[in-house]
Formats: structure tokens, C-alpha cells, sequence
């Protein structure tokens, strides 16, 4: 492919998400002239007025910087595709209603763009997708002289700013030429490449999600075998964990949700036809630790004329986002048990129904931490705290 000369040097579409603002934010901090581009107009006139529509550590100091140097900008043009030499497409695959993944989600959206393409471009997939979605986008894409890369977004929400240019990121390709492409593009963040195939890339996003899915699982399988028999799970991790390398990697008990982890889980069971026991089962226990933990709670308390209080309902801690959050499940098996339920966060700002957390703690007969906030360490109240998380050293065990 020859030499094309392009005004941009990136644009990521979806570039105003929690994926593609970070990513776009960090390529143009290294000079890059990066665009992110969205059709979400409001996020778009929040990233160009620097602000985060989301909360980043470091993020508005780095946008704050990259607005001043001009290299970084944001829009809902979506003309601005064909002025970029490298379109990253941050448009991750769903899955239904049934946890059936959509496989044309992001084909059909590289045809929705394929007008906005040009010769010499390199086109890199960034979001989980179902295995087999980069050929179909090198079909769709067939005849324009467009290169395509499949490159899995690794980063843990919330530490953006520190791991775009700390962890190795994997790059694949069919050709050679098309590796060195993506190897120099990501070199721009990181040291560190991993070469490999667009199938096997798109294996290894899923299976790093799945496999921490899969040990959040039997963490919690654990903790409910130690609380069945009346035991402190949190105290027994502790001990196992304490200067023994190799349990360093056991986790808290707690709710495992979040936009990635259940749904890519589920994505790798399609794809073996649905013969993924482990995974089915680490779906299972994940997804049903709010009910086992509110019939814990109904086994100690008379819960049908009492207010219960969730505190945190993100999906982890320190986070603002609540997609696919476990306390909102809980919420909704709560409300079906007890006379009312009250939920507050620190974080939350996309929830309008939450309340302050002072009014929680002094209307509420029984608190549950919904999420392993920080603040939550110090928690005093003369209220019962159901404490899955074990992080107050004080809850009541149900």
C-alpha cells in the first residue's frame, strides 16, 4: 500500500465513550492529531468545553493539556473519518436479550461508515468482538484498499491514563506490512507489542475477561460455603493470601459485574455452542449472589416492614458507572421483601433517584454495601451492615 498523505493522524469513532475518550485523549498527549468523534452531541460539547462526560482519574488534567495544544478535538461530523489515516472503531458487540451476541454489530456499523472511508486507511477494531467479526469486516471492506487490525482494548476502567502507556498491547494482522502498521501506531503509547493473528486477538480479549470472571466466581462460591457453615470468608482469604505467592490472586468476595466481564463471558459460550460449563456456572453463582445474599438476610431479619439501604451502586468501586452493576439487582429482589429501599453513592451522577447518603444511614433499619467504596472502610453506624465485601471488618454476617 503506497504513501497517502492524510491532515489527521487518528480518529476514533465512538471517541466520547469510556473505550474511545480515553484512547483519543492519550494519542494526542504524544503529538498524535487525534479527533474523537461521536454522535452523541452532548458529550461531545462537554469533551470540547474540557470536560469528562465520566469520571477519569487524570483525564481532565490530560484533555485540559491536549485542548491547548490543539492536537485533540471532538465531533459530530462524521465527514472527519476520511481525514484520519488510522479510524479506530471503538463499537463493542452485544448480546440480546437471550445472551445471544450480535455479530453484525460492528460489520453493520463499518458499512454504515464505509462512505466515509478512504484508500491507504488503516481500520482498527478496539472493542470486544465476537470471534470471526474482523473477516467480516475485511469482507466489508474488500476493494477499497483499506487495511484492517484487530487491537483488544485491555484497560481497567478508571486507570486509563496510567495503563494506555504501561501495558503491552496486543496488535494482529494478516500481513506483515499490516502488523508493522499497528505496531507503529500503538508504539506511539507503549513500549511493548504483541504480535499475534486477528482470531487469536480476539480469543485473547475474551478469554482475559472470562478468566476473571471465572475467579470472581469461585471466590464467591467460596464465601457462601464459609458463610453456610457460619464461618468469615474475608478472614480465611486473609489467611490463605498472607506472604503465599501463590494465592496472591484470590479476590474478595463481592458482585462481579460491569459492561464486560458477564456479557464476553457469554459471548465465548456462543461461540462453543453453548458447551462452556465453567462458564455457564461462574454465570450461575455471579448472578445469583444478590438473591443468595437477600434469602441470607431474610433468614436473620424480618425484612417485610423494614427499610433497607444499599450503599454504592456502581459497578466497582471508585467508579461512577453503573452499567450492568449487581446492586441494581438487588435493588429490584429487595423491593419485592421489604417496605422500601434506598440506594445512595458518592460517585453517581446518572441516577436521579438516589438518596443522600446521611438520610440513608438515618432512615434505614438495615445497610448493605452494594459496592466496595473506599469511604465505606471507615463506615460508623449503629445500624447492622451486611458486608459481603468483608472491607469493614464489622458486618453482620448473614
Amino acid at each position: 500500500m503506497g504513501h497517502v498523505a492524510f491532515p489527521l493522524d487518528v480518529v476514533v469513532v465512538g471517541g466520547c465513550g469510556h473505550v474511545g475518550l480515553p484512547l483519543a485523549m492519550a494519542f494526542a498527549d504524544r503529538g498524535l492529531r487525534s479527533v474523537a468523534y461521536d454522535i452523541n452531541e452532548v458529550a461531545v460539547d462537554l469533551v470540547n468545553g474540557g470536560r469528562i462526560p465520566f469520571d477519569e482519574p487524570g483525564g481532565t488534567e490530560m484533555l485540559a493539556r491536549i485542548i491547548a495544544a490543539k492536537t485533540f478535538r471532538a465531533t459530530s461530523d462524521r465527514s472527519v473519518i476520511s481525514n484520519a489515516q488510522h479510524v479506530v472503531v471503538v463499537i463493542g458487540t452485544p448480546v440480546d436479550e437471550h445472551l445471544n451476541p450480535d455479530a453484525r454489530a460492528v460489520p453493520d456499523a463499518v458499512r454504515a461508515l464505509k462512505d466515509c472511508l478512504r484508500a491507504g486507511q488503516l481500520l482498527v477494531l478496539r472493542s470486544t468482538v465476537f470471534p470471526g467479526v474482523t473477516t467480516l469486516v475485511e469482507r466489508e471492506v474488500a476493494g477499497l484498499d483499506i487495511d484492517v487490525t484487530f487491537c483488544p482494548e485491555r484497560i481497567a476502567e478508571g486507570k486509563a491514563m496510567t495503563e494506555l502507556f504501561t501495558l503491552p498491547q496486543i496488535v494482529s494482522g494478516r500481513t506483515d506490512d499490516v502488523l508493522a502498521r499497528a505496531e507503529k501506531l500503538f508504539g506511539a503509547l507503549t513500549q511493548q507489542t504483541v504480535r499475534v493473528t486477528p482470531e487469536e486477538a480476539e480469543l485473547a480479549k475474551l478469554f482475559t475477561n472470562t478468566w476473571r470472571y471465572i475467579k470472581f466466581a469461585a471466590a464467591n462460591q467460596l464465601y457462601m460455603m464459609a458463610n453456610d457453615a457460619g464461618l468469615d470468608f474475608e478472614r480465611v482469604r486473609q489467611a490463605i493470601t498472607f506472604d503465599y505467592p501463590r494465592a496472591q490472586d484470590m479476590p474478595r468476595a463481592g458482585f462481579a459485574a460491569g459492561p464486560c466481564l458477564f456479557k464476553d463471558t457469554m459471548q465465548l459460550a456462543a461461540f462453543n455452542d453453548n458447551k462452556f460449563v465453567l462458564g455457564h456456572s461462574a454465570m450461575l453463582v455471579n448472578e445469583g449472589l444478590p438473591l443468595y445474599v437477600v434469602s441470607k438476610m431474610a433468614e436473620r431479619f424480618d425484612l417485610t416492614d423494614k427499610t433497607v439501604g444499599i450503599l454504592g451502586m456502581a459497578f466497582k468501586g471508585e467508579s461512577d458507572d453503573t452499567r450492568s452493576s449487581l446492586s441494581y439487582k438487588l435493588k429490584r429482589i429487595l423491593r419485592f421483601r421489604c417496605e422500601e429501599v434506598l440506594c445512595a453513592d458518592p460517585y453517581v451522577t446518572t441516577d436521579a433517584n438516589l438518596t443522600p447518603e446521611p438520610e440513608l444511614l438515618a432512615r434505614a433499619d438495615i445497610v448493605v454495601i452494594g459496592t466496595p467504596h473506599d469511604r465505606y472502610r471507615e463506615l460508623v453506624t449503629a445500624t447492622p451492615v451486611v458486608d459481603i465485601w468483608g472491607i469493614t471488618g464489622n458486618g453482620v454476617r448473614v
